[in-house]
C-alpha cells in the first residue's frame, strides 16, 4: 500500500472514529490516551475532533520503553504509588461531560521477566486510583472508544516472518478490513453492521433466557442471567440518549452473568494479553460463581495475579456472543490484543459488571446492584472461549433449552 492510500485511509479512519465511535458532539472536549507510537494517527484524530467541534482535545502520552525502564529500575515503593493529581483530573473531566478514547495497541510481551509482584501491585494500585474515572465508563453517563493502530512491537509480534514495514502495512490492512474503511461509504457499512448487531440483541432481549450452557473443547459451563438482565451490542446509548460505538472493531452482543450463578469449567481458546504478559492455555474452575480452581500453560503468575486482585476478580462480570464466523475470525490471524480478539470469538470477563446490562441498574446502589446479582470488582478483563466447536443453548423460563449456537455460530 503507497503511503498516499495508506494516508487516505488514516484519514477515513480516524474520522469513523470521531464520528461513529465517539460520536463527538459540537462544544464537546475530548481526552485521548496514546502511545507514542501512535502519534502520527493521534494527530489525525485530533484534527479530526476540531473538525467535528470539538472545544478542546487533550492527549496524554505513555511511552512503554520508559515504562519498562521503571519495572526494570524503580524500588519496589514506587508501584504502590499513583499519580492521584492524574486521576482525579481525568475524573474532574469526565465529570464535566467530556469524551475519553484509548487508542489501544500494547506490546504484547512488554512485561516478559519482569517479577509478577510487580506488575500486580502496579495494576492494583491503578485500578483502585481510577476507581472514580472508571465509574462513568461503566454507568454510561460518557461517551468513550477504544480503537488500535499498528506500532513496531505489536506489528512484530502478530506477523513476525515480515520486516517491521512489511508488519506494519500488513497491520494496517487488516485494521482497515474489520473496521469496513475500504467500503465505498464506511459510514453506511457500519450503519448495516450495527442493524444487524441490533436485531440479536432485540431477539435475545425477547427470549429472557434464564441461563446459558456452554459445551466445547475443555468447557462445560453453565452461566445464569439475573432477573432483569439487558442485552447490548454494537453502539450503547449514554444516560443522556447519545449513541456511541465503544468498541472498534466490534461483533459482539453481551449481557452481565449472575454473580453467584457460574457452574463448571472453561478452557480459553486464544491467548490473552494481560498487562504485557502473554497468557495462554489456561483454564478456569466456577462453583457457586466463583473461581475455586484455575491453571495455564503459560503466564500463570500474570493468571493468578488477575485473580487475586480482589474478591470480585474471582466472579465474572460480563457474557458476550460472537460468531466463529466473523470477519476478524475469517482472516484466521491472532492479534494478541483483546480488542480484536475479543470480536473473533464468544468471551467472557473476569470482575466488574457494567450496570447499565441490568435495567435500572445505573441507579441503583451499590448494595444493590449486589442484591440483583451484578458483580463489583477493580478488574474487567476479557478472555476468548469462543471456537468452531462450542455449542450454547438457551435455558427458557420453564427449564427446557433451545439451540442457541451450534459449532461456534448462531443457531437461532
Amino acid at each position: 500500500m503507497e503511503q498516499q492510500r495508506l494516508e487516505t485511509y488514516m484519514d477515513r479512519y480516524a474520522e469513523l472514529i470521531v464520528r461513529i465511535g465517539l460520536n463527538l458532539q459540537q462544544g464537546q472536549s475530548l481526552f485521548v490516551n496514546a502511545n507514542l507510537d501512535s502519534a502520527p494517527f493521534a494527530r489525525k484524530v485530533v484534527r479530526k475532533a476540531y473538525e467535528a467541534g470539538a472545544r478542546q482535545v487533550y492527549v496524554d502520552w505513555n511511552d512503554e520503553t520508559v515504562t519498562r525502564i521503571k519495572y526494570e529500575c524503580a524500588p519496589d515503593e514506587a508501584f504502590t504509588e499513583y499519580p492521584l493529581w492524574k486521576s482525579k483530573g481525568l475524573e474532574e473531566f469526565m465529570e464535566q461531560g467530556g469524551a475519553y478514547l484509548q487508542i489501544y495497541a500494547p506490546n504484547p510481551e512488554l512485561l516478559k521477566g519482569i517479577p509478577s509482584g510487580r506488575v500486580s501491585a502496579a495494576n492494583k494500585t491503578a485500578a483502585e486510583a481510577n476507581k472514580g474515572f472508571r465509574s462513568y465508563l461503566y454507568k454510561g453517563s460518557n461517551v468513550w472508544a477504544m480503537a488500535s493502530v499498528p506500532t513496531p512491537a505489536w506489528a512484530a509480534k502478530v506477523f513476525p516472518e515480515l520486516d517491521p514495514e512489511a508488519a506494519a502495512m500488513e497491520l494496517w490492512d487488516k485494521i482497515f478490513r474489520v473496521n469496513r474503511i475500504y467500503e465505498e461509504d464506511p459510514v453506511a457499512a457500519w450503519e448495516a453492521h450495527l442493524a444487524a448487531l441490533q436485531s440479536r440483541v432485540d431477539l435475545l432481549n425477547a427470549k429472557r433466557y434464564r441461563a446459558l450452557h456452554y459445551r466445547g473443547p475443555g468447557t462445560d459451563l453453565r452461566v445464569e442471567l439475573p432477573e432483569g438482565h439487558v442485552w447490548f451490542g454494537g453502539s450503547n446509548p449514554t444516560t443522556a440518549g447519545v449513541r456511541f460505538l465503544p468498541n472498534l472493531p466490534t461483533e459482539e452482543v453481551f449481557t452481565l452473568p449472575r454473580k453467584d450463578g457460574v457452574h463448571g469449567t472453561v478452557k480459553g481458546t486464544l491467548p490473552l494479553n494481560y498487562s504485557g504478559t502473554m497468557i495462554e492455555g489456561f483454564s478456569l474452575t466456577f462453583r457457586d460463581g466463583r473461581i475455586v480452581d484455575y491453571s495455564a500453560e503459560k503466564g500463570l503468575e500474570a493468571l493468578t495475579s488477575l485473580i487475586e486482585m480482589d474478591e470480585g476478580s474471582h466472579y465474572l462480570g460480563e457474557v458476550a456472543l460472537v460468531p466463529h464466523r466473523s470477519p476478524i475470525s475469517d482472516l484466521g490471524v491472532i492479534f494478541y490484543n483483546t480488542l480484536f480478539d475479543e470480536n473473533a470469538s464468544c468471551h467472557l470477563a473476569i470482575g466488574n459488571a457494567y450496570p447499565y446490562t441490568l435495567k435500572d441498574g445505573t441507579g441503583m446502589t451499590p448494595e444493590e446492584l449486589d442484591r440483583h446479582g451484578a458483580n463489583r470488582s477493580l478488574a474487567h478483563v476479557d478472555f476468548m472461549m469462543g471456537s468452531a466447536g462450542l455449542d450454547i443453548d438457551g435455558e427458557t423460563a420453564d427449564g427446557s433449552l433451545e439451540p442457541l449456537f451450534r459449532q461456534g455460530n448462531w443457531a437461532l
